[in-house]
């Protein structure tokens, strides 16, 4: 689909930073500036509030890798069969040379960084995490980048700051495998007596921290991080970051982890929500986020600084741990009144917060626009006077700087064969085989069905009135229409 022409002048100098903060795991109703009322989020209703807060925001894919993969590369996940949740050995997701977010912002001037959660593959098929560890964020784009290895419940349990593990010892080389364990290794199987959280599925290999991981790790013992102190150590390399680029045009991609699984907080959080982990942790990423747009104001260069927030999936509580997610949840509905949540085809997998915050040009507001974070790379290349040369991204520009209430005209989202497509105020939902649920601990629905489903999102957010046999003609057009974008692969 061509991109619409902005009405928004180009920028002039100097050229506004960019911030992408983005959540792991956090759902619709998870902020008290989308409603929440048993956690109380001021520092990112911040951004919400001081910005446009957007009710239509979209994540591509109901689970992280997809999303992440789409908003940076500005291609649907479906478009490539690697596109899904990756192990943490997998190689680099991306095609080396093709055009993403940071190398068109890279072009245009800009020093770019990544700091936190990747889960985007890295390095080759037989990759040494012991000797230069690429391609990776530096090869598609980014000028520096301090990141998680993969997840914080996948080995190796380590930070990679460009091409090397940060800290690791050359004489205790670290050892992964996602196939057998090293000999003498403890496992959560095997040992749980050596645990301090237990796992509910899965996540019973390898030890680290008191924690079992999913896979298995031996050696690398001055590498390996402490689960309690991770928000501080992105928050640091973040705040270090916009210090030392502070003087010339930056883009910064500062990747939470939270509310992923294992919510370890750090002790200032421990039952700070009273919800649990899982909400200590959204209340720790709040502060974190406050901590980090305080250090924008303090260098003086906040009001010309675009800050966008959003987050790779909807919510899940039992998601591998016993948290006490389900237990002390209580009045709070992390879906915000949607239907589903990660991994699901229904609304609360992909409808996530979604807000951007420059106090130079945008005034604050609220928006029902239909926008996605796959847009980013052609809305910020027409801002700062580059070419978009990705097959998806839209240029929505005048919606996200709120000169528009129109966003995008139709989103397909999901991965590989499983989709669903919006168009105006409809979803459609094709036939899908597979379970209703997605298992017996993770109770989120999969939206799944042999029969083909259509909602008004608009009437009916919580999608109980499948209007698909009183449609036929809406539902056909839908279908065609989905056909097209899925076989216009530029």
């Amino acid at each position: 689909m061509k991109c619409k022409s902005s009405n928004f002048n180009k920028v002039e100098n100097p050229k506004p930073n960019i911030v992408v903060i983005y959540a792991d795991d956090l759902g619709y109703g998870d902020l008290s500036s989308y409603g929440a009322t048993e956690l109380i989020t001021p520092n990112i209703d911040r951004i919400a509030n001081e910005g446009i807060r957007f009710t239509n925001g979209y994540a591509t894919s109901p689970t992280c890798t997809p999303s992440r993969f789409s908003m940076l590369s500005g291609i649907y996940p479906f478009r490539s069969q690697r596109a899904k949740i990756l192990p943490g050995n997998a190689p680099l997701l991306f095609d080396i040379g093709k055009q993403t977010l940071p190398s068109m912002l890279k072009d245009a001037g800009y020093f770019t960084g990544v700091v936190g959660k990747w889960h985007l593959g890295l390095g080759d098929e037989n990759m040494n995490w012991n000797e230069d560890i690429k391609p990776g964020p530096l090869e598609i784009g980014f000028d520096y980048s301090y990141i998680m290895a993969s997840t914080n419940d996948r080995v190796p349990s380590v930070y990679v700051k460009n091409h090397n593990i940060d800290g690791l010892d050359p004489k205790d080389p670290i050892s992964v495998s996602y196939r057998s364990n090293f000999e003498g290794e403890p496992t959560g199987k095997e040992n749980p007596e050596l645990l301090k959280v237990h796992p509910s599925h899965g996540h019973n290999r390898s030890i680290h921290n008191g924690i079992s991981r999913i896979g298995y790790m031996k050696g690398g013992k001055s590498a390996l991080f402490i689960d309690e102190d991770m928000s501080d150590d992105f928050l640091r390399e973040s705040k270090n970051f916009i210090n030392n680029h502070k003087d010339t045009p930056f883009f910064l991609f500062y990747s939470l982890h939270q509310p992923h699984v294992p919510r370890i907080p750090h002790p200032r959080f421990v039952g700070k929500s009273g919800l649990g982990p899982r909400g200590d942790v959204i209340l720790e990423a709040d502060w974190a986020v406050g901590e980090f747009l305080n250090e924008l104001e303090k260098l003086g260069i906040a009001e010309n600084t675009i800050v966008i927030f959003s987050s790779d999936n909807g919510p899940v509580l039992d998601d591998g741990y016993h948290d006490e997610s389900e237990t002390k949840i209580g009045k709070h509905t992390p879906r915000g009144g949607l239907r589903g949540g990660k991994y699901s085809l229904f609304d609360a997998g992909t409808h996530v917060p979604f807000m951007v915050r420059w106090p130079s040009k945008i005034k604050p507001s609220v928006s029902d626009a239909l926008v996605c974070q796959i847009d980013l790379t052609a809305s910020l290349a027409s801002l700062v006077g580059q070419q978009n040369t990705t097959p998806d991204s839209e240029n929505i520009l005048d919606a996200l700087t709120g000169i528009s209430k129109e966003g995008r005209q139709n989103l397909l989202l999901g991965q590989n064969n499983i989709t669903s497509f919006i168009k105006g105020n409809y979803v459609l939902i094709p036939p899908h085989k597979g379970p209703k649920r997605v298992n017996k601990w993770v109770k989120n629905e999969t939206g799944r069905d042999r029969n083909m489903q259509l909602y008004n999102l608009k009437e009916d957010r919580s999608q109980q009135n499948n209007l698909a046999d009183k449609n036929p003609e809406k539902v056909a057009a839908m279908i065609r229409e989905l056909e097209i974008i899925k076989n216009n692969n530029k």
